[in-house]
């Protein structure tokens, strides 16, 4: 691109690049469309790689789930300031060899997504609790590598944890769950969905040490009970958000209390649900704008 100005041709390689290309332009821009702009020229890819080892975000997902391992790998070789990581994108081939240079060298990270990055192991947990002490945010969805003992890593290190998503991760059990509970104490956000082993011990230990939960999902945790549930509506007073659909076991008579005080919750009441079966049986629609 060239600007002309009187009798000079600028350049927009010839501005500052890390005072006004990186700062103010190309931060704008998508991750997808940089990418590109590095096979334009030589001078180019070096300028890209100036930004890629700035960054503070880097969305796999702006990309697309074609990126390559070693482009992987060549975009973050120089980076040291990563604040928000996101690799569910490369979950089908991202491993511990390509994930551990990158969490060794960015001691500042803040937000991990690792959601379904199944052939990663519990040794890439371990690393971002052993060198990212600021963490407060971390996905590890479908993620059945993480066991018990990567989890109290996490726990000892990143106290600061604000929410966490362990939906199906199956290898955890309560004593896990419970220890998270009383060292993360200012834990917002938990999801410890699609779990049987997860009883009524882990809810009642994460309601009593996580008084500042906003949003619980317990979505097909079998064995949770009402007790529990009644422990979270008596020492969670922030809560805003539960999810229990497929908890059997659970029932209105512990959900009515949390529904009273504006708690959004995944299952209708049995009014409602007898109502909208009686539309489905017999057509009977009238019946569905009652307010219940």
């Amino acid at each position: 691109m060239d600007v002309e100005t009187g009798s000079c041709k600028c350049q927009l390689l010839d501005l500052p690049w890390e005072d006004v290309l990186v700062t103010h332009i190309f931060c704008h821009l998508p991750l997808r469309h940089l990418v590109r702009l590095q096979r334009v020229s030589k001078q180019f890819y070096a300028l890209i790689q100036v930004y890629l080892a700035n960054c503070r975000t880097f969305d796999l997902t702006q990309i697309g789930p074609s990126l390559p391992k070693e482009a992987f790998c060549n975009m973050l070789r120089d980076n040291k300031v990563i604040q928000n990581l996101s690799v569910q994108n490369c979950s089908d081939w991202v491993t511990d060899k390509e994930l551990l240079p990158v969490i060794g060298q960015n001691q500042h990270l803040q937000r991990m997504d690792m959601r379904g990055c199944v052939r990663l192991t519990r040794h890439s947990l371990v690393a971002v609790s052993l060198s990212c002490a600021r963490l407060q945010h971390l996905g590890l969805a479908h993620c059945e590598w993480v066991d018990s003992l990567s989890l109290r890593s996490l726990a000892d290190h990143c106290a600061g944890l604000r929410s966490v998503d362990l939906t199906a991760c199956r290898q955890l059990k309560d004593e896990a769950i419970c220890y998270l509970a009383r060292k993360c104490l200012k834990m917002r956000s938990l999801s410890v969905a699609v779990n049987a082993n997860i009883t009524d011990a882990s809810v009642e230990e994460v309601a009593k040490n996580c008084r500042e939960l906003e949003q619980l999902d317990l979505t097909g945790c079998l064995r949770v009970r009402n007790d529990s549930i009644r422990t979270v509506a008596e020492y969670c007073p922030k809560l805003h958000s539960l999810k229990v659909n497929h908890c059997h076991n659970v029932t209105e008579s512990s959900l009515d209390a949390l529904r009273k005080r504006g708690v959004d919750i995944d299952v209708d009441p049995p009014l409602h649900r007898a109502l909208v079966l009686l539309q489905d049986v017999v057509g009977f629609a009238p019946f569905i704008n009652l307010q219940i």
